[in-house]
């Protein structure tokens, strides 16, 4: 993929905008973007803060430009492209290590999800790659991976109740650099009221096995489903606790903010 990412999706929002269908309220749009896998095309832009890395507590800004892109496969199946491409600058997390901007790296997830849900069950299964996209060495870890994926939910009435997870081994890349085997886990609660209010909770909790560190933030998010000029946003705002960290941090409270752009069919 080339990720001179921003003026692409800039351009693919214009492109998708011209056929934005206003058939779907308020509320289902929300609660679909509460599934992951739901067959719908989103574009958000979520900002994070953090900071306590580190001995001299770093400070790290970073946006997620993460699209999702669903695809049919056949009348039975849909594969959803689920892309996060981290654009960061960051402060001393490494010690007296200066400042950092540019890309991170870039994970890449495939899910092959049936069109009917089974007893209420939507679930979805495939692989996630990690791409060494970072432009300098303190933003990735110059590294190829590739893994498992999958994610499970239940829809009803307001509550959505999932979890997604997915684990990611390194194979080539920089030999002088840490080798990678990462889990990564997501269970999430969302509530989803009539005039499209999305009150979230989860964790995204990652397990270092080279380095046998947990990586635990909280996260509690409120999203707001607007349209502007028939073109449906989300604006969402939260923060986290970090529960658990690795010695160089990151630790105490984070903030986000995020917009997510929605293209319904």
């Amino acid at each position: 993929m080339n990720w001179h990412s921003i003026p692409v999706a800039a351009a693919t929002l214009l492109l998708l905008n011209c056929g934005a269908s206003a058939q779907e309220s308020p509320e289902e749009l929300a609660k679909k973007l509460s599934n992951p896998i739901a067959s719908l095309i989103s574009v958000p832009f979520q900002g994070n803060y953090d900071n306590g890395y580190g001995p001299d507590d770093g400070d790290k800004y970073y946006v997620n430009v993460q699209p999702v892109i669903p695809f049919t496969l056949n009348e039975n199946w849909n594969v959803i492209s689920r892309t996060i491409l981290p654009i960061a600058w960051q402060n001393d997390i490494a010690g007296p290590s200066g400042d950092q901007f540019g890309l991170g790296d870039t994970t890449q997830s495939f899910f092959f999800s049936p069109k009917q849900p089974a007893g209420g069950i939507i679930w979805g299964a495939g692989p996630v790659f990690l791409l060494p996209t970072a432009t300098d060495d303190l933003l990735g870890g110059d590294k190829w991976g590739a893994g498992p994926t999958a994610v499970v939910l239940k829809q009803d009435g307001p509550w959505t109740v999932g979890a997604l997870t997915n684990h990611v081994w390194s194979f080539a890349g920089e030999g002088d650099r840490n080798d990678i085997s990462s889990t990564f886990l997501q269970p999430f609660v969302s509530y989803t009221t009539k005039n499209a209010w999305t009150f979230t909770l989860n964790t995204e909790s990652t397990y270092d096995w080279e380095g046998e560190a947990w990586s635990v933030p909280i996260n509690f998010t409120v999203a707001k489903l607007v349209k502007i000029d028939k073109q449906p946003i989300s604006l969402t705002a939260g923060v986290r606790y970090w529960a658990e960290s690795p010695d160089n941090g990151p630790d105490g409270f984070g903030a986000r903010l995020a917009i997510t752009f929605l293209f319904p069919k």
